[in-house]
C-alpha cells in the first residue's frame, strides 16, 4: 500500500494545491492512503510546505522546483508499482492546469 502525505499552507497556493491534487489522484487510481497536513513552516520538499511524501519520504523535484508527474511515477516504480496510462494522464492534467496549459 502506498501512503501519501501532502504538507500545505492555509490557504493552499500553487504547489500546495498541485501536490494535494496529486495525492487525491494517487488515492483514486491506486487506493493509496492520503493525508493532508497544514503547516505554517515553509520548507519546500522537506518537513514544511509545499511538499508531497510517499511512504515516509519527501519527493524531490528533478528540476529543483516543482514535483512533476514524471517524478511521482519514478517514485512509484521505485516502490514496485506500475503506473497506468490513466494515472499518468491524470497527473499530467493537473500540472497543465497549474501551468495554464489545461482546459
Amino acid at each position: 500500500m502506498i501512503d501519501v502525505r501532502v504538507i500545505s499552507q492555509q490557504p493552499p497556493g500553487g504547489r500546495c494545491s498541485l501536490y494535494t491534487s496529486y495525492g487525491q489522484i494517487l488515492a483514486q487510481h491506486l487506493g493509496s492512503s492520503f493525508r493532508l497536513d497544514i503547516s505554517a513552516v515553509r520548507d519546500a520538499h522537506g518537513h514544511g510546505f509545499p511538499s508531497i511524501w510517499i511512504n515516509g519520504s519527501p519527493l524531490r523535484p528533478s528540476d529543483g522546483v516543482i514535483v512533476m508527474p514524471e517524478d511521482v511515477v519514478a517514485v512509484l516504480i521505485a516502490h514496485g508499482i506500475t503506473a497506468s496510462n490513466d494515472l499518468g494522464l491524470a497527473l499530467d492534467a493537473e500540472i497543465n492546469k497549474m501551468l495554464g496549459e489545461g482546459d
